[in-house]
């Protein structure tokens, strides 16, 4: 149950929060005012979820929820719509994710599809499923509270998003195509009510890295893929090293979404990170030719 009873704020479901950017996103959004339904993989991560909210005082409730399971999906949605009833849901956060690496040459295809199953197919199924009551709350806002508040759906996206990096084929691939589908979303919903926002981070502190390295092995000294790519690997691993020394803590990213979720006038992106700013602007303003050799040497590759 949540600490108090439904109120104007409203429920937003926080997908992916068992650890990381979704679970310090449920904490702080809980601690502002809203309802919060955090999605987690498995039981224990639901008990780990609801006792820090217990100690915080957030008003968070777990569920276990994959994206990619389509009864979890369904079950998930007859639950919101249980606590919300007339109500809708005002926001949904798609941050669920996981990170493939390795070149593109060697990466399975089947690890291809379990990048595009969450990074992708687990957010739009998450979307389609969560939009009728997406709607219902901003309709039931007009109509009933006469406000200018509308629902929101908020993308966890990335500057990968925007910059792709070598050894990162899958993952960034993954986040160019949540940006299309955001851009998307956002022509398609302008009649609806529901708000769209990107959000797009550079390093931050999160599982999300140390879980994609566990797959390097894959790719060590003395495989197929390090014959080819040997040196390369290398490069970006310590470039990764290097970028995660100076990632910025989840509570930035909690905040952004808050941001996201409480403008009058929703934000289509909210960069974070001074390493995520500088890139966006360089990408925007460097010819391709420039930003490849930029690149190659951030990352020190190999000539």
């Amino acid at each position: 149950m949540f600490n108090r009873k439904l109120d104007a704020a409203g429920l937003v479901l926080v997908t992916g929060a068992s650890t990381g950017i979704g679970r310090a996103i449920a904490m702080h959004l809980g601690s502002i005012g809203f309802h919060v339904l955090a999605g987690v993989r498995k039981p224990f991560d639901a008990e780990s979820v609801e006792e820090e909210a217990r100690v915080r005082k957030a008003d968070v409730r777990a569920t276990q929820l994959d994206i990619t399971d389509a009864e979890q999906v369904k079950a998930c949605v007859v639950l919101v719509r249980q606590i919300v009833g007339k109500t809708g849901l005002r926001g949904l956060v798609n941050n669920a994710g996981t990170c493939v690496i390795g070149p593109a040459e060697f990466v399975s295809i089947d690890d291809w599809k379990k990048q595009f199953d969450v990074n992708v197919f687990g957010q739009i199924a998450m979307t389609q499923a969560m939009l009728p009551l997406l709607r219902q709350y901003s309709q039931w806002n007009q109509s009933v509270r006469r406000g200018s508040s509308i629902a929101r759906i908020v993308l966890m996206s990335s500057i990968a998003g925007r910059i792709s990096q070598p050894m990162l084929a899958p993952y960034t691939a993954s986040k160019h195509a949540l940006e299309a589908i955001g851009d998307s979303l956002r022509f398609e919903l302008r009649r609806s009510g529901v708000g769209v926002s990107l959000i797009e981070p550079g390093a931050v502190e999160s599982d999300i890295w140390s879980k994609g390295k566990q797959q390097a092995g894959q790719f060590a000294p003395g495989t197929p893929a390090d014959a080819v790519y040997g040196p390369e690997l290398r490069a970006v691993e310590q470039a990764a090293r290097t970028s995660m020394s100076g990632a910025i803590d989840a509570a930035h990213v909690a905040r952004a979404v808050a941001r996201a979720m409480l403008s009058s006038s929703t934000p289509s992106r909210i960069v974070i990170g001074r390493d995520a700013k500088v890139g966006a602007m360089l990408k925007r303003f460097m010819p391709t030719w420039a930003m490849d050799r930029l690149i190659a040497r951030v990352f020190k590759l190999p000539k």
